[in-house]
């Protein structure tokens, strides 16, 4: 189902709202400010556009002036039309791996763009680690110049497959990462983008703040993804058995996207400059296999089977992580934060969306 099906459907403006009014206090300095997102026709970013956006209808004194950079390389320019004609939003189409100029200065930004797939960034190496390297130090120079505040965001990737003395994985954890496989280009890109970070800190006081999701999932994530959580849905949808290209055994801990922006706007808005915070939901580290079967129990009857076969692609399992779960003591007795909506709701609410979800 295409993702313009769901550009502003009412399962988000549900989740969108509900950040909007429990973080209304939190979110009033954007008023009358400038915001630069990067990424911003991607899943999580464009979520958080349409947050701003209910945010400026809403609940700011002012609205929240946006400007969107999307090369659309892996966003998709329908998920955020509805927002294309606000006077308060400004969508711009550039590759942020090239230096970007613009005409007038930013209070805030958040660093979102990337190639977050394994099927598409192992297709574009190269062009994966000019946005995570490049784009990022650009980011950084534009943030040199007084923002408030700069949001990057890293992937839990970086632990690479954690030693499980190390799960749950801690924020100081220095990672099990190989340079040389079919996920270097994204891993250790990800990394130096994290250490340019700390650089530009440490040496220009930038106010920068580094987050790490571990497997968020939720509407308005593109169904041609290819990542696990996309193909099961998909599957889903149309009524097909549900396919794994593994044993199953691997465990994630699954994060629904509000979850995920509502930390995301908190950390941005928050003094934690040169800090990296785990995002994720910790309720449940469940396998793939469990997670497929909990799946075609919420997409009801009849069952759908769940199988398993061999991947054409002889890497697809090359430095796949066998666990990744998120210790998020940091962010909760950081900021109070808490996660809020469980696996099983989660994937009702993602499988509505995309059913129509009014």
């Amino acid at each position: 189902m295409p993702t313009a099906d769901i550009a502003a459907n009412q399962v988000i403006r549900e989740d969108v709202e509900a950040i909007a009014a429990e973080l209304a206090d939190v979110l009033a300095p954007l008023s009358g400010t400038t915001l630069l997102v990067t990424g911003g026709s991607g899943f999580l970013c464009s979520y958080l556009l349409d947050t701003v956006a209910w945010l400026n209808d809403s609940v700011l004194q002012a609205p929240c002036r946006v400007i969107s950079v999307d090369n659309l390389r892996s966003g998709v320019a329908a998920r955020v039309a509805h927002l294309a004609d606000r006077p308060d939003f400004h969508f711009l189409s550039h590759d942020v791996s090239q230096p970007l100029h613009l005409d007038r200065p930013v209070d805030w930004i958040l660093h979102g763009a990337g190639i977050a797939s394994p099927t598409f960034y192992r297709k574009y190496p190269l062009e994966t680690i000019d946005v995570n390297v490049s784009g990022t130090r650009h980011m950084l120079e534009i943030a040199r110049h007084g923002v408030r505040s700069i949001l990057y965001i890293s992937t839990s990737e970086i632990y690479g497959d954690p030693d499980p003395a190390f799960i749950p994985t801690r924020e100081d954890y220095r990672g099990n990462v190989s340079c040389h496989g079919p996920r270097a280009c994204y891993d250790e890109s990800k990394r130096l983008a994290e250490a340019l970070c700390t650089i530009y800190h440490d040496l220009y006081q930038v106010p920068i703040k580094v987050v790490r999701p571990f497997n968020v999932y939720g509407p308005g994530q593109r169904l041609d993804d290819r990542r696990i959580v996309p193909d099961l849905i998909s599957a889903a949808l149309d009524r097909r058995p549900l396919v794994l290209y593994s044993d199953g055994r691997a465990t994630r801990s699954f994060c629904y996207a509000s979850d995920a922006i509502r930390a995301m706007l908190v950390i941005l808005l928050s003094n934690a400059n040169g800090e990296a915070f785990n995002i994720g939901n910790d309720e449940r580290e469940i396998s793939i296999s469990d997670f497929a079967r909990e799946l075609a129990d919420v997409a009801g009857p009849p069952q759908l089977p769940v199988i398993h076969q061999s991947s054409d692609d002889p890497h697809y399992l090359t430095d796949n992580p066998q666990r990744r779960c998120p210790d998020l003591a940091k962010l909760r007795t950081s900021f109070n934060w808490q996660p809020k909506v469980g696996l099983r709701e989660g994937l009702r609410r993602t499988l509505h969306s995309y059913q129509g979800g009014a």
